[in-house]
């Protein structure tokens, strides 16, 4: 399906290689999207881990959440 960009109103089909230029930009901006995820959802794991090993060591959810802030 042919994509258009606007110029002055005008309607005007995009060449090939403004196609390509298009489509490697969108396929860049989901990988960007999924790697924002996934560091966020590490980011979130490591939190999680981190509060268990402090707990295994013996330290209660107060003296965490002194330590840490959370």
């Amino acid at each position: 399906m042919p994509r258009y960009k606007l110029i002055n109103g005008e309607q005007i089909q995009l060449t090939a290689e403004e196609e390509a230029l298009r489509d490697a930009d969108e396929n860049q901006e989901v990988i960007n999207k999924e790697a924002k995820i996934n560091a966020e959802i590490t980011k979130q794991n490591n939190k999680t881990s981190g509060k268990q090993k402090l707990k295994d060591l013996g330290l209660d959810d107060e003296e965490i959440k002194a330590l840490i802030g959370v």
